[in-house]
């Protein structure tokens, strides 16, 4: 079974190199590796890594934690494909297509940041409307967004009142960013965390930003 892993590590040499030591010594199979976040000598980094059957994800903590000034953030089970480099791809993809916009970008923003699921979400005449979704994502229905209109791209209040509690029971970290104009948002959710990062958040903006672009053209 896969699993995302993210570590806050030293960054200096040697470090990483000593997490995958220690993570193959517990058995498991790094599939890939991505930088989150870099900055006064700390690294963010999230590993996909293959743990045989039968093994518990526990051991992915102990092994990376064995590493002097490692810290384990979350372990969650990773089903999807690590696209983190497809922002292009997916911008092109709906510049070609542009009257399936919106759910291209839903279905294609969970691979690039690694999240759960993401919803094309607005507010008409009082009412909160469900633009596009991607296929992993819940259909608790929506009966207030009190953060839209949104003037720029954060990370929203996990316990917040709107939220459903179907998605509290699951430990749903949530980011949001304005779609073009401040009515219209790109909401993503990842169930089990981890928190979206402040680089994440940026990402996730300036993305959303281009696509506006290329829609509104």
């Amino acid at each position: 079974m896969s699993f995302l892993i993210r570590v806050q590590l030293p960054d200096s040499p040697g470090t990483l190199g000593a997490v995958a030591t220690a993570l193959g010594m517990a058995g498991a199979d790094i599939l890939s590796v991505d930088v989150v976040e870099r900055g006064e000598g700390i690294a963010v980094d999230d590993l996909v890594v293959e743990l045989p059957s039968g093994r518990l994800p526990d051991a992915l903590i102990t092994a990376a934690e064995s590493v002097e000034g490692v810290e384990v953030d979350a372990v969650r089970p990773y089903a999807g494909v690590l696209d983190t480099h497809r922002e292009l791809e997916l911008v092109e993809e709906i510049a070609a297509r542009p009257v399936s916009g919106l759910d291209l970008l839903a279905e294609g923003v969970p691979k690039i940041i690694r999240a759960g699921w993401s919803l094309v979400v607005a507010r008409a005449d009082h009412e909160v409307r469900r633009l596009a979704a991607s296929t992993a994502a819940p259909e608790a229905p929506l009966r207030d967004l009190p953060w839209l209109p949104l003037e720029r791209a954060t990370v929203l209040d996990s316990e917040d009142t709107w939220i459903p509690d179907t998605w509290k029971e699951l430990g749903t970290e949530l980011a949001a960013t304005p779609l073009g104009k401040p009515d219209r948002a790109l909401l993503v959710g990842r169930p089990g965390g981890p928190m979206f990062r402040a680089a994440e958040v940026a990402r996730l903006a300036h993305l959303a930003g281009i696509v506006a672009v290329v829609l509104d053209s």
